[in-house]
């Protein structure tokens, strides 16, 4: 089989290695090079690691659309699949049109739902019972082409979108190597997404991370899932901004002000919402390691009464 794959990040490693194992792979394009960390390091994506392992080509185009040359070099590859798995460009015509079988896309939510750069944790902030990773064939949308396979994963209740990440990552590598053999086959029917049924999973920020404390329990907790581990939900303790990894949604109402501190204990720090309690239970303060609350109040104090903001 003669295949050419486009990712970038840690989440496309897997998709990479099973079809170098089960069908081997001509060349690699994936995200230039860039600097990273505080010393501002040049790095190489995830995905160029596992290629250079492999002596397979790699190609990084800064915007495949306006590179004509590599367009015309992919041409000349005849590749009977484009695998495509979080490269970060949308692909044009020109090169979606190349391989003889398919440009194939995965996807890590339930198409139509949540198209767009950030699934993962979009489905977890808004409170879904289940996610999953959909295959589908490329065309000049943001994943709006026509499906093929499905995956469906239940999203537990204290599942965070590191979580979530993880098990697609493992799970969609197993879906694309279904596609692939399905398709030479003549064994798959593609079926056209709903777009009424779509909504779009925006490109995460910081700012979206501050808690407003009016909000339910449950939908702080749904904020702090869905952004672990990154971008991280936050609130304000006194002048200190404390960073939330993890917390619990508790059934107990309180009449005092939203965001107080109503106890301080080895569980956690329960804290008053517009709707029931949330009890908060690893936490992080500037320059300082995540720690369980248990492990942060041995040397530090949390005073019950404090009004987060």
């Amino acid at each position: 089989m003669n295949i050419v794959f486009m990712g970038t990040p840690e989440f496309s490693v897997p998709s990479l290695q099973a079809i170098i194992d089960e069908f081997g792979v001509k060349a690699v394009f994936t995200q230039p090079d860039k600097p990273k960390g505080r010393g501002k390091k040049v790095s190489m994506s995830p995905v160029k690691e596992l290629a250079l392992k492999y002596d397979i080509p790699v190609y990084q185009p800064i915007r495949l659309k306006k590179e004509q040359e590599i367009i015309e070099e992919l041409k000349n590859m005849n590749p009977d699949f484009i695998i495509v798995v979080a490269y970060g460009q949308i692909l044009p015509k020109t090169v979606i049109e190349i391989p003889k079988y398919a440009c194939i896309n995965l996807h890590a939510s339930l198409l139509p739902k949540y198209r767009g750069a950030a699934p993962i944790n979009w489905a977890i902030v808004e409170g879904e019972k289940k996610s999953g990773n959909t295959t589908m064939l490329m065309d000049e949308g943001l994943d709006t082409g026509d499906m093929l396979l499905k995956q469906e994963v239940e999203i537990t209740e204290n599942m965070t979108a590191g979580d979530l990440h993880d098990i697609l990552m493992r799970d969609g590598s197993e879906i694309l190597i279904q596609t692939i053999k399905r398709m030479v086959e003549g064994n798959i029917t593609p079926v056209k997404q709903d777009s009424s049924q779509t909504c779009y999973a925006s490109m995460l920020d910081k700012k979206m991370g501050e808690i407003e404390w009016k909000l339910s329990a449950e939908k702080l907790n749904n904020l702090i899932r869905g952004l672990s581990p990154w971008p991280v939900a936050y609130t304000h303790y006194n002048d200190k901004i404390m960073k939330i990894y993890k917390a619990k949604v508790l059934k107990e109402q309180s009449d005092v002000k939203n965001g107080t501190i109503i106890d301080v204990s080895d569980e956690g720090i329960k804290v008053s919402c517009g709707e029931g309690t949330l009890l908060i239970e690893e936490i992080q303060f500037p320059g300082k390691k995540v720690l369980k609350v248990e492990q942060y109040i041995k040397g530090n104090t949390i005073d019950k009464g404090t009004v987060l903001r």
